[in-house]
């Protein structure tokens, strides 16, 4: 009969000279240098938006899975925003098909796995951290998945100076953040499964299917509470590198994350996300660019499509994926230039060499590409001359 072992009583940080403190949610983080600001530039989501959880889940009275920290109504409510009863009011963290949002927390909610998938920039990180966040209060059990991620990361390693000078024992051994999650039945996240390779992968197949990792060095195993499960994120555009087999795919709900629908969407997604960012640069406020967004979004999604908005041209699409993201990157560049080489508020002058660098990612086939797009459409529109000038100095 194997023993079960339970991995939060083995300290990752054993032998460390440095000192650290332990968060409410068991995270450790290093204090900062005396004198400095203690404020993170990227707050982690349960941080950030840890008042709008809070108020949720005191005026949440519905039925909650075990060891959820709110129920799935809460935590659908949490990421596509709206009005509680006393006012306050939850910003939109995703903005998109409510029914998505909807599938994706009742996965979680069963024996099965979630899996996002999706072309680059259509938020699957983002929504994989915010559903941690809202079901667990804590996001940072995370496995970066790429060429290089080792099974270790997956299941558990050891500390070398323990194990040389004692054997294999509970006190050398390193649990993954996968493993933590089993134990303490919470919500773990791999992100780019398919950037894995195959091998390792499917270290996942025993975790997902039987909820049970063994320690065969041990002789024992962690069984997975109540409140455990796994989201997991993948690229369409990794298809083909490291295919997930059928056994493993077979553990998971797929959920497709679509592009914006509509324009209007897009530059929505953009304007919030870039005034987040821009609040903790000390940047310009968003309204004073939003036409500039829009015209960001609008030479996205026509490269993107291979058709101007209005239908009647046809055009070459380049090899970048020009994604929302990316356009969230574009603008929130240009905000920084107007900053501090501007007058604060962003111009076309500001946006035209983020969007240069974002296009022609080849610079043979997609310098062309962007060269007719300029003269045949950007030329010619109304109200857009700015933009082509501008445009026209950054490519010449």
């Amino acid at each position: 009969m194997p023993v079960s072992v339970d991995p939060t009583s083995v300290d990752p940080s054993r032998d460390q000279s440095a000192p650290a403190n332990t968060s409410a949610g068991g995270r450790t983080s290093v204090q900062a240098p005396a004198g400095q600001k203690g404020e993170e530039l990227r707050p982690h989501a349960e941080d950030a938006f840890a008042a709008e959880l809070a108020a949720l889940a005191a005026q949440d009275d519905r039925p909650r899975p075990d060891r959820w920290r709110m129920s799935p109504w809460a935590v659908a409510m949490y990421l596509l925003g709206g009005t509680l009863p006393d006012g306050t009011v939850i910003t939109p963290k995703y903005v998109g098909p409510r029914r998505i949002v909807e599938v994706a927390v009742t996965t979680l909610a069963t024996d099965r796995a979630l899996l996002l998938l999706g072309v680059p920039g259509t938020a699957k990180t983002w929504v994989s951290e915010h559903l941690a966040a809202a079901v667990s209060g804590d996001s940072t059990l995370l496995v970066q998945g790429t060429a290089g991620t080792p099974e270790e990361a997956i299941r558990y390693g050891w500390n070398y100076a323990q194990l040389l000078a004692h054997g294999p024992s509970h006190d050398a051994l390193v649990p993954s953040p996968v493993m933590r999650a089993m134990a303490e039945g919470m919500t773990a996240r791999v992100e780019e499964l398919t950037r894995i390779p195959a091998d390792v992968q499917d270290t996942l197949i025993t975790i997902l299917s039987e909820k049970t990792l063994p320690i065969p060095e041990l002789g024992s195993e962690v069984q997975a509470v109540h409140g455990f499960n796994l989201i997991a994120t993948a690229n369409d555009r990794d298809r083909g590198v490291n295919d997930l087999s059928s056994a493993l795919r077979r553990r998971f709900n797929t959920v497709v994350l679509p592009l914006p629908e509509s324009a209007d969407a897009e530059v929505d997604i953009v304007s919030r996300r870039v005034d987040q960012i821009g609040r903790s640069l000390d940047l310009p406020a968003v309204p004073d660019g939003i036409d500039e967004i829009r015209r960001v979004v609008t030479v996205f999604r026509e490269l993107r499509d291979g058709i101007t908005a209005d239908g009647r041209t046809k055009l070459k699409s380049p090899s970048g994926t020009l994604s929302t993201a990316e356009a969230i990157s574009v603008v929130t560049n240009g905000l920084a230039l107007s900053a501090h080489f501007g007058d604060g508020v962003l111009r076309a002058s500001d946006v035209a060499a983020g969007i240069l660098g974002a296009v022609v990612r080849d610079p043979a086939a997609d310098r062309v590409i962007w060269q007719e797009y300029l003269e045949a459409v950007v030329r010619e529109r109304d109200g857009w001359k700015d933009f082509y000038r501008a445009c026209r100095e950054v490519s010449a």
